[in-house]
């Protein structure tokens, strides 16, 4: 029988589990309960220096390792998500709120993306090219790109840390990790066990848990990172590309960011399928995602027939326990989420949208509300949601519905209802956003397909050849093979 992992009060710093040096502390707690889960004393800067420089020494050994061995590698990380399936759920449901199904969902998607790492060390291609010059030969390598700097979020912390991890190291860089206060365990500090346990050596993959109004800022601004992978908010993505754009150190980075997904429905649509997904779109794991529908947009000839049957199928939704098979909206992660969504609550009323269902909010327990008669200038259609609270929009046709879908600064999920497949994929080619799905919710990950937003949602891309793309550099080397005429 596994035994469990212990002790989430130590951290990977310079190779070794000990605890930070700082004198500050965080107490993990149960977003259902408020048990306290864990106590982690923070680490500092000079822990955080002492993790990079660490890293930096070891990571040439490791991408040195053989295509095979980090494969290798990786298989046994599937085999321990496997093995340990029940241990994981369990701290994802205790520290991030998860419902159980949402659990597995995240289980199984961070496992997906090992899965589809391992196959990635031999992917990897250099290639050659002929030169204008005499005599010469042009290679192009394709290496890794040294040690990576993850930031990861509280929403999805499992999944949202390993499709960074996973990839970067079987290319063979090392990846040093800052999990958010709300989920150290889940966001790196279970996944350093499992890679650990795995055979990864000491040094290569390590989980810094410190306040980031101390090392927050130094986590990107320090020299060993050659890239910086961060899924959060915009606001504070910004931060990060100014700095990693216009610090002492350049260096590359992957931003996936704040999202306003808009759910179209038009005129033809199976409204019974649209219903269905609308609701696992928006309510699975409380809204908080960031693919989540966001703005619900039907064609006005729907309209009244579609809001009947969406609050019929919302007002069944079971609100409560996390651990309950049955229940589908959990607690929001903290209080100050809490207080965000009252107040967002509170300012749609005020701005005239029309209260289709509410329900009561105690604790961190906020049942779903839904709202209609939306505008697009309305506070709930214009910011990200990451909550249990929706609003509905009328559309006077077709093009009204995009123009409303792209009345966003945001561009990262969307999707379409429409009978006509074609008429789904002329206009889903026309939504400005990295994803769009035709008859289906927005919120969609597969571990081999590309991953991100447009506009204020990000740069770059996740998963499969993109991830390779990320977390390896070119380097140009050519061979003169024989003397080259110079005119002076």
């Amino acid at each position: 029988m596994t035994v469990h992992y212990t002790d989430f009060s130590l951290q990977t710093i310079a190779g070794e589990w000990r605890k930070g040096r700082s004198e500050r502390h965080l107490t993990v707690t149960n977003p259902y309960n408020q048990e306290a889960l864990v106590t982690i004393p923070l680490a500092t800067r000079e822990d955080l220096d002492e993790t990079y420089v660490t890293a930096e020494k070891v990571q040439p050994a490791w991408a040195a390792t053989s295509p095979s061995e980090r494969a290798a590698l990786m298989h046994r990380v599937v085999a321990i998500f496997d093995a340990r399936k029940d241990e994981i759920i369990d701290w994802l449901i205790r520290e991030s709120g998860s419902t159980r199904l949402k659990a597995n969902v995240e289980w199984g998607a961070a496992r997906a993306i090992t899965q589809e790492a391992a196959s990635m060390p031999s992917r990897v291609h250099g290639m050659t090219l002929d030169s204008n010059v005499p005599g010469k030969e042009n290679r192009v390598y394709r290496k890794p790109l040294g040690v990576v700097g993850v930031i990861s979020p509280w929403n999805f912390p499992l999944h949202l840390s390993q499709r960074s991890i996973a990839p970067a190291l079987a290319l063979g860089n090392a990846v040093v990790v800052k999990p958010a206060s709300d989920t150290p365990v889940t966001g790196g500090l279970l996944l350093a066990r499992i890679f650990e346990e795995a055979g990864l050596p000491s040094g290569v993959l390590s989980v810094v848990v410190g306040a980031g109004s101390e090392i927050g800022d130094a986590f990107v601004e320090h020299r060993v990172p050659r890239m910086i992978s961060f899924t959060g908010s915009t606001p504070v993505g910004r931060r990060i590309g100014s700095i990693c754009s216009g610090g002492e150190h350049i260096k590359k980075v992957a931003l996936e960011l704040g999202g306003n997904s808009p759910f179209v429905v038009l005129d033809d649509a199976d409204l019974d399928q649209a219903v269905d997904a609308a609701a696992m779109g928006k309510f699975l794991h409380q809204g908080q995602i960031c693919m989540a529908v966001n703005r619900i947009i039907v064609d006005e000839a729907r309209y009244d027939d579609f809001v009947e049957r969406f609050i019929s199928k919302v007002r069944a939704l079971q609100v409560g326990d996390p651990n309950d098979m049955a229940t589908v909206v959990g607690p929001v992660i903290n209080a100050r989420q809490r207080e965000g969504l009252e107040a967002k609550i509170a300012t749609a009323r005020q701005e005239g949208a029309t209260v289709l269902l509410d329900g009561p909010i105690k604790g961190q327990l906020v049942a779903p509300h839904v709202f209609g008669d939306v505008s697009p200038e309305m506070e709930i259609s214009r910011e990200e949601i990451f909550g249990p609270l929706v609003g509905i929009q009328k559309a006077r046709d077709e093009a009204h519905a995009l123009e409303l879908a792209n009345a966003s600064e945001y561009g990262l999920s969307s999707s379409v209802f429409t009978a006509d497949i074609e008429r789904g994929l002329r206009f889903a080619q026309d939504i400005k956003a990295g994803m769009t799905h035709v008859n289906d919710m927005p919120v969609n990950d597969e571990a081999h397909v590309p991953f991100g937003g447009e506009k204020n949602s990000g740069l770059g891309r996740f998963n499969g050849d993109w991830a390779i793309e990320e977390f390896t550099t070119d380097h140009w080397v050519s061979v003169q093979h024989r003397p080259r005429h110079y005119p002076f």
